[in-house]
């Protein structure tokens, strides 16, 4: 019957911490755009502006 003199404040506190992160992500605005970043990884926006493996343009075949 002790332990819940222990786990009463316990409790308390950690819906003190949820509610407090829950309000720092409000005011920070986390919840604006939910759509966006879920569709974001469908959209290739950054094309690679040269192929890494391609060999140089002036290389010669020797035959």
């Amino acid at each position: 019957m002790s332990i819940i003199y222990v786990l009463i404040p316990i409790a308390i506190l950690l819906v003190c911490i949820a509610v407090i992160v829950f309000f720092w992500a409000v005011k920070s605005n986390q919840f604006d755009d939910l759509e966006r970043h879920g569709s974001s990884i469908l959209f290739d926006d950054d094309l690679p502006k040269h192929k890494r493996n391609a060999p140089p343009s002036d290389t010669k075949k020797h035959e």
